[in-house]
């Protein structure tokens, strides 16, 4: 008896994972869409800092509201682009050590830090993030700085930023768990990350010497 509910409690999680697979596909979607875009204000921060550098230089005059442009431009990539680094597998880690783990404790410690570690974090972020967000746009909070930028849109950057990192972490989840059940491949599973790759160069380099 006891071995037929464990059967039907592993079915009834196999059918949620494969319900739940398609809005994960419709999360990492979006997520690449964002991630791709957001990333060129990177570009924008370079320039908008070169230019602030050359005025000063040549014209011996600054503005702290273009200052403060770069620095919010900056924490829009951070903060936006996180949840797609994350689906890109891209986040820190040692890889070095991680690499020479069993695949099955790598999903593992996967699972363990998604769940336990990286959603309570983006929780947290979020709901401390929301009443600081509120008091900013209440009493229309200006920048410390002469002539500085407006504050609140800035601090909307944490709830936002967290906001997304947690549906893609829950998306993330998902996926490590589904991989693990069998239920689809693990879509990292012919990912070579920078450090390989680049170890793999320096070999190739040595060996044609």
């Amino acid at each position: 008896m006891a071995q037929q509910r464990e059967i039907e409690q592993v079915g009834a999680l196999d059918a949620l994972l494969k319900a739940l697979l398609p809005v994960t596909r419709v999360v990492d979607a979006v997520t690449t869409w964002i991630g791709k875009r957001v990333s060129w204000l990177i570009l924008a921060a370079v320039v908008v800092s070169a230019l602030n550098a050359s005025v000063r230089k040549i014209f011996d005059t600054s503005s702290n509201s273009w200052l403060e442009l770069q620095w919010v431009l900056f924490s829009v990539v951070v903060l936006l682009c996180s949840p797609w680094t994350l689906l890109a597998n891209e986040h820190i880690r040692i890889d070095i050590v991680n690499n020479m783990l069993p695949k099955r404790l790598r999903d593992s410690i996967d699972v363990v830090g998604h769940a336990f570690f990286l959603a309570p974090l983006a929780i947290i972020m979020i709901i401390t993030g929301i009443p600081f967000f509120l008091r900013s746009v209440e009493i229309n909070e200006q920048s410390g700085n002469a002539g500085g930028l407006p504050q609140w849109p800035a601090k909307a950057l944490v709830m936002i930023g967290f906001g997304m990192l947690l549906i893609q972490c829950v998306s993330e989840l998902i996926k490590r768990i589904a991989v693990m059940r069998d239920l689809i491949p693990d879509p990292h599973a012919t990912q070579v990350h920078a450090l390989e790759a680049e170890v793999e160069h320096i070999v190739e380099a040595i060996e044609k010497r």
